[in-house]
């Protein structure tokens, strides 16, 4: 257990930092399967929603440092090529 005040309050917050950031990953792997669910099902309408709120959520999680900006981008574009085909 830490002595120190800061040391202390650093164990705080890293805490809530902790839960907060295990929410926004799990939120983005949880929007990627409904992504992958609903081209299986051929669910044009639902895909595009999922594929809106997907991608806001892992730019916010890419600039707070959660995903690398590379993987950010690549998984942006595998998803939206996936919907793109399915709506032909």
């Amino acid at each position: 257990m830490a002595n120190i005040k800061s040391a202390k309050k650093s164990i705080k917050t890293d805490a809530v930092k902790t839960v907060d950031n295990t929410s926004r990953t799990s939120k983005i792997k949880n929007d990627m399967k409904k992504i992958e669910d609903a081209v299986k099902n051929n669910n044009v309408e639902l895909a595009n929603k999922e594929l809106k709120t997907f991608v806001s959520d892992i730019d916010t999680a890419c600039s707070k440092g959660l995903v690398k900006k590379n993987t950010c981008a690549r998984e942006k574009s595998r998803l939206n090529k996936k919907v793109k085909e399915m709506s032909k």
